[in-house]
């Protein structure tokens, strides 16, 4: 019996059934520590407008200390991927734990520099006398849960390189329900207000990491790769994340500026944009899934040496990343009027709030086709160009945001300047995709 002929139509279903196959799982993943801001933000937000605000300002400060370090998760996934594709298992997963015990520095160093300066921190974000100090409650706590965050972030791109999104999953899930259960007898049951959404957090952290760190260990042994540290394995994973470090503080630069402009808004407009950032951060970690997927693959590819099947799966995620981008904004359209109540009874902020996130629907397309080919350029280690085209976007959209106040606009036409900031990088991306000078083939970039 004769094998059927290859076709396109084939070749879509099969990368298909490999995207579905590790973006299902990842979205739980990705979308853990958004819905952890988001629970914050619905318990705390009945506490009060100015405990809301202190708490935007405190999450948006904690979520860049931890994201500026997601080249552990990133760059883990694509260098793993490629060692897996050319059949080094051992030596993936031993590059895997060099970003563990990297993870391990960093946290306590952040842990070192933020602990000191927090108030400082608060107060260059403007905040108002009502509502800093519950942002420095909220922060000096949840920076104890850095460390923790930050071995998440190394372990999950270990299981991803691997081609497991489903432990993350599994791990997201119960991260998740402790730290909603936390938070509501902390807050509520035990009266500790923020401090107590705060101490839910860390705690529900710091048994993902554990449950990450087992997972790890035991692969590990299996495959008779070392747990010591090396220093010159900590040395490469550090060099090999410089890049992606200057792209994610050039990303984080762009969300600080505009939570600094909503701040000098007022505290309605404070409160509002950390509703809508929280949703926008949920949605593009629901992108994101797809991006995750392609991370793996495209390393996977690459590392095989596959060039045709690389570039087939970049152009099927493309196709992914704009239907689902589509399929958001209509959700966000139609179920504003049961997620709002949740996190505000305020009149004030939902009228802020509803055409600000009428902006948010619109862009989601555009957010879509971001991320995917942000993932097919990680998952091909081209880290330097990532860096470079998210400087030249914050150089477009710093002015146009600090603009915002002076010329009246108000929260809406932030959050446009955060929509042109979107389409900036799709642009700088799809010229790099095109180009195709982001494949290189072998173990090793």
């Amino acid at each position: 019996m004769t094998q059927a002929p290859a076709t396109p139509k084939n070749g879509r279903r099969r990368h298909d059934r490999e995207i579905i196959a590790l973006a299902v799982p990842a979205f739980g993943a990705l979308v853990a520590e958004p819905l952890f801001v988001m629970v914050d933000s619905a318990v705390v937000g009945h506490l009060g407008t100015p405990q809301l605000a202190g708490l935007g300002i405190a999450a948006a400060l904690l979520m860049t200390a931890v994201s500026i370090f997601v080249f552990l998760a990133y760059a883990t996934t694509a260098a793993v991927a490629r060692r897996v594709g050319a059949g080094d298992l051992p030596a993936a997963i031993r590059q895997g734990m060099d970003g563990i015990w990297l993870a391990l520095l960093l946290g306590a160093a952040v842990v070192a520099l933020a602990m000191p300066t927090a108030p400082w921190l608060v107060d260059a974000f403007g905040a108002s006398d009502t509502a800093a100090p519950y942002a420095i409650t909220y922060l000096r706590i949840s920076i104890l849960g850095i460390p923790a965050m930050l071995v998440v972030l190394a372990a999950t791109g270990v299981l991803r390189g691997l081609q497991d999104t489903r432990t993350p999953l599994y791990v997201a899930i119960a991260g998740f329900t402790a730290n909603a259960v936390l938070n509501v007898t902390l807050v509520y049951g035990a009266g500790l207000g923020i401090a107590g959404s705060a101490w839910g957090t860390v705690i529900a952290q710091a048994g993902m990491a554990a449950a990450y760190l087992v997972v790890v260990i035991r692969g590990a042994r299996k495959h008779g790769a070392s747990l010591r540290p090396d220093a010159a394995g900590i040395r490469a994973s550090a060099r090999a994340g410089v890049p992606l470090l200057i792209r994610t503080l050039s990303l984080r630069a762009v969300l600080m500026i505009a939570t600094a402009v909503a701040a000098r808004l007022g505290d309605v407009d404070i409160a509002a944009h950390q509703i809508i950032l929280s949703l926008w951060s949920l949605t593009a970690f629901a992108l994101d899934a797809i991006a995750i997927a392609g991370q793996a693959i495209i390393g996977r590819y690459l590392g095989a040496d596959d060039e045709k099947g690389a570039r087939e799966a970049c152009r099927r995620m493309v196709e992914w990343g704009i239907g689902c981008g589509v399929v958001l904004g209509v959700l966000i359209v139609l179920a504003r009027p049961l997620f709002i109540p949740l996190f505000t009874s305020d009149p004030s902020v939902k009228d802020t709030l509803l055409p600000a996130l009428l902006v948010v629907a619109v862009s989601q397309p555009i957010a879509g086709v971001v991320f995917v080919l942000d993932g097919v350029l990680m998952g091909a280690g081209d880290g330097r160009y990532l860096a470079w085209a998210m400087l030249v976007t914050l150089a477009v959209f710093a002015p146009v945001a600090l603009l915002v106040p002076s010329l009246g606009g108000g929260l809406t036409a932030l959050w446009w300047a955060m929509t042109l900031m979107m389409a900036v990088r799709l642009i700088t991306l799809w010229l790099r995709t095109r180009s195709g000078r982001w494949i290189v083939t072998g173990a090793t970039r």
